[in-house]
């Protein structure tokens, strides 16, 4: 009975997560979207407790975790700014790979005990599988030889996957959070010593499988970790979305991995949810930066043939008046926020702008690229955050033709989406990359710090066409001193 009631909220539990991962593709069903994840996993959670039975340890246990859990998750939610979302989740992704390291060793801990009993010690766990109880060790001893070595490769491809998710996540979060230098580096020796340190983990694969050998998994676990760091110190900060993407359908893979180990078919399926929107999430990302997914693992931003094209002119710098001034005599504005947004906090003030704007009669509407921030959707939600309206924010392949009939562009906080370099100099490190075409718009205002090269470190033409003006000076502070202007 308790078996059945366990399978049966698994069921539903999917079932919300699958509605949970449909709903999160458009702005206006997100928020529902949410809370069927939330329910989903509130069930889940609740179920795999009562499968543990009653008035037991494990049950004291879990709850005590549950209840520690939720009190940390609260005070991170209220502590963490929305700009500090892409390392959080960073974070989080780096939990889900050390919970499937410990879970993986705890099922070999388990392996190894059921290999050392006696025939009559394993008749007595098979009786208890075959009332529904006995756990873990219950399950392992009613497998055949091949399910064991079945069993073994599962748990070595978990622990594997969550190593490497672990330090990976570890370095993107230090990378966001700028407590590591966003440089790609590498050791000496770059991609060899991955390959080596994958190539042993094979091997150690191979002897795990012979003997189920507790120094084979630790090896392996450390090559993983290693693995992990030095793949992510190779990526440079400007590939972070790409990243964060990547690491995440790691995590959903190790989950799954795992899932398979415990015989867990609501972690199969949640894992693999996780690991093939994520491995899709990333293709989008690749695709609008026109690279290859390799590309990214070998680390860098783009590759160049030949010297960059020299950029002419001069920067022409504008003043709060001279941005008022055209912003009240323009009827249609296209706003490109980016990370100077976040870094700014300046949502709000873009948002009183917006209803400033739409209030006099103008068409504003918002040109999101693919890659803006540091996590994919990373300005969607900034913009939802200060209660801008969903439908004028637009995609970049929906507003890209628009540009040229529009009377004023605003750029805040963003280079590299919007660098012409992209198509028109075939030596740029970003060439072929897709981009807002902002410079085809009648004025184009770039709201930035100061003359500094982006993120990528590459410098943008957009900065001295004649059209173009900079607006110098902190986002936020630049937006609420020109609000006052806007009549």
């Amino acid at each position: 009975m308790q078996m059945g009631f366990t399978t049966a909220a698994y069921v539903v539990a999917a079932v919300l997560f699958i509605l949970s991962l449909g709903g999160l593709s458009g702005q206006e069903s997100a928020k529902r979207a949410v809370w069927y994840g939330i329910a989903g996993m509130a069930l889940a959670v609740v179920a795999t407790i009562l499968g543990l039975g009653t008035g037991t340890l494990p049950v004291i246990i879990a709850l005590v975790m549950l209840g520690a859990g939720a009190v940390l998750g609260a005070y991170a939610a209220g502590k963490v700014q929305m700009t500090e979302m892409p390392q959080l989740v960073a974070a989080m992704h780096s939990l889900v790979g050390l919970a499937a390291v410990f879970i993986g060793f705890n099922g070999h801990i388990e392996m190894t005990a059921v290999a050392g009993l006696d025939e009559a010690a394993r008749d007595a766990l098979m009786a208890l599988f075959e009332e529904g109880k006995g756990g873990f060790a219950a399950i392992i001893a009613h497998k055949t030889p091949v399910e064991i070595s079945i069993l073994r490769v599962e748990t070595f491809l978990g622990v594997f996957i969550g190593a490497v998710t672990f330090t990976g996540s570890v370095i993107a979060f230090g990378k966001l959070a700028g407590r590591v230098d966003g440089k790609a580096k590498k050791l000496p020796g770059g991609h060899v010593l991955n390959a080596g340190a994958a190539l042993l983990s094979v091997v150690m694969l191979g002897v795990y499988l012979m003997n189920g050998s507790s120094v084979a998994l630790i090896v392996m676990t450390v090559a993983a970790l290693f693995i992990g760091y030095h793949l992510i110190m190779g990526i440079g900060g400007a590939d972070m979305p790409v990243v964060v993407s990547m690491l995440n359908s790691y995590s959903g893979w190790a989950a799954a991995a795992i899932g398979f180990s415990l015989s867990n078919d609501l972690l199969i399926v949640v894992g693999a949810l996780v690991g093939s929107s994520g491995a899709i999430l990333s293709y989008i990302m690749c695709k609008a930066m026109n690279r290859s997914f390799i590309s990214v693992i070998l680390g860098g931003f783009g590759g160049t043939t030949g010297p960059a094209m020299e950029v002419t002119g001069e920067q022409v710098a504008i003043d709060t008046e001279g941005v008022a001034a055209a912003l009240n005599d323009a009827d249609s504005v296209i706003i490109i926020p980016g990370y100077g947004m976040a870094v700014a906090q300046a949502q709000g003030s873009v948002s009183e702008l917006t209803r400033k704007l739409r209030a006099k009669g103008k068409t504003v509407r918002f040109a999101i690229h693919p890659v803006a921030g540091r996590l994919p959707g990373h300005m969607n939600v900034l913009l939802a955050e200060a209660k801008v309206p969903y439908d004028i924010v637009m995609e970049m392949d929906e507003i890209n033709e628009d540009f040229p009939t529009t009377d004023v562009a605003i750029v805040i906080g963003s280079n590299d989406i919007v660098n012409p370099a992209a198509q028109d100099d075939p030596n740029s490190p970003i060439a072929g990359m897709p981009v807002l075409e902002c410079w085809k718009a009648k004025q184009v205002f770039v709201s930035k710090r100061g003359q500094g090269t982006g993120y990528s470190g590459i410098e943008n033409p957009l900065f001295y066409k004649e059209n173009t003006r900079m607006f110098y000076g902190d986002a936020k502070k630049s937006l609420d001193a020109l609000l006052p202007l806007i009549d």
